[in-house]
Order: C-alpha cells, then structure tokens, then sequence
C-alpha cells in the first residue's frame, strides 16, 4: 500500500509524477478541480484531452494526458459520479480511484495527488468520499508509493487528516 499523506493546498502546485483531474464526461474542461487544472496546465491538456478522448471517458473510469505548463508529469483524469444526475453508486466512486491507480501504473508513476473525487459541485458527501478513497487506495495493488489527498480548505484537509489518523 502506498504512503498516505494529507496536503493542504492547490492541487495544481504538487510536484508528483501525476495529479489526478475529477473530470467531466466530457473532458473539455469544465469547473472546480477540472478547470484550475486546464487554467494553469494551458492548452496542451485539452488538446491531448481531444486527440486521446474524441468520445469522452465513462463514469468511473481514468485515463492520462500531458500536465502541460503543471509541475506533475501527467494528468490522470477521472469522471466521477455526479449525485445532483442521480449517480449514487459508491462501486462508481471506487472505480475512479481504483482506474486512476491503474493508469498511474501503466505511467510507472511512484507518486500521485488526488483530490476528493465527486465532493465539490457533484455533491457526493465529503466524508464518505473520504472514506471511499482510503478504501480504494488501501485496497489497491500498485507500484504507486506515494498518494497526496488534498484538500483546497482547511476544513477539508482536516477531514483527511482525522481520517488518516483514524484508519
């Protein structure tokens, strides 16, 4: 099991190998996690995000571009499920965090930052995505040894951090 560590911060600034994007179906950018980290990786993440996604990615499934202008090598991105739509299925969620690990494998990268997939505007409940995403990652067989959870707020980066401490 790789390394847990809380991070207080912007997602965009990790220096890791990849940052993981909590994408949308269709993978032009989009709002929260999604477009900070098209605003300060530039064109090359959506340009890659179009030749390597023509149709999209499912829910609960990831895949890989260029970081662009970011400091992290790759960009993993990873559609979560929406609950505001009615995609309650936490198998989704798990998904996500499960596929993001996978790819970073295929990548052979040893360290990846992810935030909490589906807790902003798709409205899964921040604790339980907490919970989901220490299910996933200490379930996972990676050669991944460092996973970043961060939380842009304080009150998010406690919550991780309670939840380190707890598990």
């Amino acid at each position: 099991m790789p390394e847990l560590i809380a991070v207080h911060g912007d997602i965009t600034a990790q220096q890791v190998d990849a940052i993981v994007n909590a994408a949308n179906n269709g993978m032009r950018g989009g709002g929260g996690v999604d477009g900070a980290i098209h605003r300060a990786g530039g064109p090359a993440i959506l340009q890659d995000c179009i030749a390597r996604f023509p149709t999209g990615l499912a829910t609960g499934d990831a895949g890989w571009t260029t970081a662009g202008d970011l400091p992290a090598r790759w960009v993993i991105h990873t559609v979560g499920p929406n609950v505001h739509a009615g995609q309650r299925d936490r198998s989704l969620l798990l998904s996500c965090y499960r596929r993001s690990l996978e790819v970073a494998d295929e990548l052979e990268a040893l360290s990846v930052a992810f935030p909490l997939i589906s807790a902003g505007v798709y409205g899964w409940p921040k604790a339980d995505a907490i919970a989901a995403a220490l299910q996933a990652i200490g379930a996972a067989e990676t050669g991944v040894r460092e996973v970043r959870l961060v939380g842009y707020d304080e009150p998010t980066y406690r919550m991780i951090g309670d939840a380190l401490i707890d598990r």
